[in-house]
């Protein structure tokens, strides 16, 4: 067997099973050995059936002391019994829906099995326990890896896979890391690292190999981290004259925040320095980030510049629009809309002043990004919330420019530091972490569905006071998800208004409805047309709608913190005290644990943190589009420690050999070029 042997060809491997494999990206025999167990279990403790510890998952030797009997209760529903014995006592192991036992587990041997013993004396028992014939144990007595799975593909199968690929492959695994440096950093050979990550011995060999691979990958991460930033640092971007800041702070309505102030002060030395800027300005809802970008249209315009303000809805362009024209015209800019709505005779008018150079700043939607636009002098790329732009979208509008532009990417989504180095590696980073003075908290509240009627009395209380509430649900439609109690948007709402508030004016808007629905929903909300919003997170970046006072978030447990805290962000925006209140009915410790954060901070960066610890790096970000390598073992919540340490070895080893040509670096530098397969222009 060779590292690239297909998958399909392992015994056992059908045409179904070979599909089944593939949706989880394995493909070869090297795909297994890369795809890294989740978790494990120990499966190494050994109990008698009288000492084993209540619903703790333990290894039991027994006797199988009679035939397993099947029996069938009802379609759909079958059992398998049987009585086994060890030297002391006897219990009843019971097995559902999987007939295959009755034939499996014969009178008279000895099997291991494990799984949870529950029930005292007499009356123990165990229910669908993994077991083997004794002496011919694979998968009890050690330590088991637990892995990611999908329909149609077992633990058990994939860890047989992987034991086999592990047989038949390991003799030809290289190691990839220059002798020196393994040794400068303690770290396992790569072959034994590869047999205990999946298999290990004991819990320190785990230790071992999961430490050397993480190490690796992150290393290899800082590696090509590195070479983007070279690339970028080798190009020529415009030259912005950096104008005073006092003359710019004479357009502001309100004096800027010490944050602020360091940011555009971070982004006059980038924009002015002959190359271009990849800045990431990030912050929560409300901390001032279109003032700095307005700052940087500013500047752009007073070199000779035009700037480009990408948003991700229409809705959104038309807020940016009317908040920077309003903020820029006392300086003679001129700030014009495009977004796809807008007639024809419009848009050939707007494409005319931008190729003339009559318009200072465009903010549009993705109608910026049409053939038509040409500008005449492109200088400054702003795009808001990255993560709803792919890198491409953002690489089409620098497009637009003859020189490179500047790019700045606003995203209200706060991020752990270190984090955010690794997420947005290829961006420098300004962090808004003061708000505006005179921004009161928003009053965040966790109830239960026992309080569902004083809550609705609190909305009917505001309502009537003048203000508006959202209501945010998990679900679009019934039988989305056969789970009844969580809400579904649009049968809620008309519950709402048929049977709560007849006399309020109720709406509802969702990710399956039209665009130009969606937007008119949202403007007759921000109008004061609509008195309630029942969405789902369509509204997490959103509209400011300043006179919503409460945010109302139904099954909170769906969601994550940082979810929460953006759609917590969606009210208190006004001079009104506003509150957020998050209902759910689940009563894990844990998750009520979790919750609660929510009511003891607004600090979004400590939310971040806390929702990284929970969720993992995979979940904070769902679909990943700038372009970076997905991470495979690392954790980046708890791995901070060995990120710091392959960053240094990553800078001491490029201040040595910064293209990796000497012969020892150059399966490091094959190893960046796989981990950066999705973005190979970077070694150009």
């Amino acid at each position: 067997m060779k590292l690239d042997t297909p998958i399909g060809e392992f015994p056992g491997v059908g045409q179904v099973r070979q599909r089944a494999l593939e949706r989880l990206g394995l493909r070869t025999a090297e795909d297994l050995l890369r795809h890294f167990p989740r978790d494990y279990e120990d499966r190494t403790k050994l109990c008698t059936i009288a000492q084993a510890p209540e619903g703790e998952s333990v290894c039991v030797r027994a006797l199988v002391a009679e035939t397993p009997r099947l029996s069938r209760i009802r379609k759909g529903l079958e059992l398998t019994k049987v009585r086994v014995v060890d030297d002391f006592t006897s219990m009843t192991v019971t097995f559902f829906n999987q007939s295959y036992v009755k034939d499996a587990l014969r009178p008279g041997e000895s099997y291991v099995f494990y799984g949870k013993v529950e029930g005292y004396g007499r009356a123990r028992q165990m229910t669908n326990p993994v077991f083997e014939r004794e002496g011919a144990a694979r998968f009890t007595g050690r330590i088991m890896p637990v892995y990611s799975l999908t329909h149609g593909i077992s633990n058990n199968l994939l860890a047989g896979l992987t034991q086999r690929a592990l047989e038949g492959c390991l003799e030809q695994v290289e190691e990839t890391l220059p002798p020196a440096l393994r040794q400068e950093h303690a770290l396992a050979a790569l072959p034994f690292s590869w047999q205990h990550i999946h298999f290990p011995g004991s819990f320190e060999e785990l230790a071992l190999a999961r430490r050397r691979l993480i190490f690796e990958e992150l290393f290899y991460l800082s590696c090509g981290l590195a070479f983007l930033n070279k690339r970028r640092g080798a190009e020529s971007g415009p030259v912005f004259s950096p104008g005073p800041a006092e003359d710019f702070d004479a357009l502001l309505p309100f004096s800027p925040t010490g944050a602020q102030r360091r940011a555009m002060a971070e982004l006059a030395a980038d924009t002015s320095s002959g190359r271009p800027m990849n800045r990431l300005l990030q912050g929560d809802v409300g901390s001032g980030k279109t003032a700095v970008a307005a700052y940087g249209a500013w500047l752009a315009r007073k070199s000779g510049f035009q700037s480009a303000l990408m948003a991700p809805t229409e809705i959104l362009a038309h807020q940016h629009y009317t908040t920077l024209s309003s903020l820029l015209a006392p300086a003679g800019m001129k700030v014009a809309l495009l977004t796809g709505s807008l007639k024809a005779a419009e848009k050939k008018k707007v494409y005319a002043a931008l190729e003339s150079g009559e318009i200072d700043l465009a903010v549009g939607t993705h109608a910026l990004l049409s053939e038509g636009v040409v500008f005449s002098r492109l200088g400054l790329v702003v795009t808001d919330e990255q993560h709803r732009f792919g890198v491409e979208q953002r690489a089409a509008l620098a497009a637009k420019a003859a020189l490179r532009p500047h790019v700045l990417v606003m995203s209200a989504t706060p991020i752990p530091r270190t984090l955010a180095l690794i997420i947005y590696g290829d961006l420098d980073i300004s962090v808004l972490d003061e708000l505006p003075p005179g921004r009161t908290p928003v009053a965040t509240y966790l109830v239960g569905e026992d309080k569902r009627q004083r809550m609705y009395g609190f909305v009917r209380k505001l309502v009537g006071e003048g203000r508006q509430a959202y209501i945010v649900c998990p679900m679009v439609e019934e039988g989305e998800e056969a789970t009844a109690e969580l809400k579904a948007v649009t049968a809620y709402a008309q519950q709402l208004q048929a049977q709560v508030f007849p006399d309020l004016r109720v709406a509802f808007v969702h990710g399956k409805m039209k665009a130009k629905e969606k937007e008119a929903v949202m403007a007759s909300f921000a109008a004061g047309q609509v008195d309630v919003l029942v969405s789902t997170t369509v509204i997490e970046v959103g509209v400011d709608v300043p006179n919503a006072a409460l945010m109302i978030v139904e099954n909170a447990e769906r969601f994550g913190l940082s979810q929460l805290h953006q759609l917590r962000g969606r009210v208190g925006r006004g001079k009104h005290q506003s509150y957020c209140v998050l209902i759910s009915e689940n009563k894990t410790p844990e998750t009520l644990e979790r919750l609660k954060v929510m009511t003891q901070t607004t600090d979004g960066f400590r939310i971040s943190e806390e929702d990284l610890k929970a969720r993992g790096p995979g979940d904070f970000f769902g679909k990943r589009q700038h372009g970076l390598p997905q991470l495979r073992i690392s954790d980046l919540a708890g791995d901070m420690r060995v990120l710091k340490e392959a960053q240094q070895a990553a800078e001491e080893l490029l201040r040595s050999d910064p293209a990796l040509e000497q012969p020892e670096n150059r399966r490091v530098l094959d190893q960046v070029r796989r981990l950066f397969a999705e973005n190979p222009d970077i070694f150009n």
